[in-house]
């Protein structure tokens, strides 16, 4: 399996994905919006963008199975599986506001080796491979070097259907505001992943995650240079619903600061 060429492969994929889901934008009306649940939302273009996508990656990679959030195929491979999300930040792109992305992750294993997150709106291609670096679109890229928390600017998301531990959160929230530049939140944890790995956030950190919302981001951080772990500072990432992702520097006080107030109920 050669990477590079099945890098260069994937992201012209995404960015065709990418360009249907611009066009579809243009005319798109809330009508066609249905719910999976409450606050959960998806459209006509999420699911014909995941099935372009999928179409796609079986001619790239016969063998490999899918995890998809819209379950255009749910065939889990023997090793390889794409780990798709056609449409991060749905909700972002049905209220037209430009902070959305396709990301495309490949796991062997357990293990991320292959990633590629494409910003549309900016004509931004984040991708990595194993061994090969981050880039954006030719650039090689790499996180931030600031030194300490009160240097960064950390990136999260908000609840928007378990608000369960809501008040925990804005605890968090709140110490993260008084010890850092500040916080953002975008709406699109791929994004907040690949900005980490470029150097536009030094740390980001959220729960209630999926896999297809962070494993192409997780390898695009590991290549730039990041740390990445659970809140308590270990455990899968990838499938373990939460993440704090950071320039490494930073990781210790990220880690510190959540751990003051996040106390997650024992099931």
């Amino acid at each position: 399996m050669n990477l590079n060429q099945l890098a260069n492969n994937l992201n012209i994929l995404c960015r065709s994905v990418g360009a249907f889901i611009q066009k579809e934008g243009e005319g798109f009306e809330r009508s066609s919006i249905e719910q999976k649940g409450f606050n959960d939302l998806v459209s006509y273009v999420d699911k014909e963008a995941e099935q372009k996508l999928v179409e796609g990656l079986r001619k790239l990679l016969p063998e490999a199975g899918f995890i998809t959030e819209e379950g255009t195929d749910t065939t889990r491979g023997e090793r390889l599986n794409w780990v798709i999300d056609p449409l991060d930040g749905t909700t972002n792109f049905i209220h037209g506001l430009p902070a959305y992305c396709v990301s495309v992750g490949l796991m062997d294993g357990e293990e991320v080796v292959l990633g590629t997150v494409f910003d549309p709106n900016r004509d931004e291609c984040f991708w990595a491979y194993k061994g090969g670096g981050a880039f954006c679109n030719d650039t090689p890229i790499k996180v931030s070097d600031a030194p300490a928390l009160q240097d960064g600017l950390i990136a999260t998301g908000f609840p928007y259907y378990d608000f369960g531990l809501t008040q925990q959160y804005l605890q968090v929230l709140g110490a993260f505001m008084s010890r850092s530049h500040g916080i953002r939140r975008i709406g699109s944890a791929a994004l907040d992943l690949v900005y980490v790995a470029c150097g536009r956030f030094e740390g980001f950190f959220e729960y209630n995650l999926n896999a297809w919302d962070v494993a192409a981001g997780v390898i695009i951080v590991q290549e730039a240079g990041g740390r990445l772990s659970k809140f308590t500072g270990d455990g899968d990432v990838v499938f373990g619903r939460e993440i704090v992702a950071s320039n490494g520097n930073v990781h210790p006080e990220m880690l510190q600061t959540i751990g003051e107030f996040w106390k997650k109920p024992v099931a």
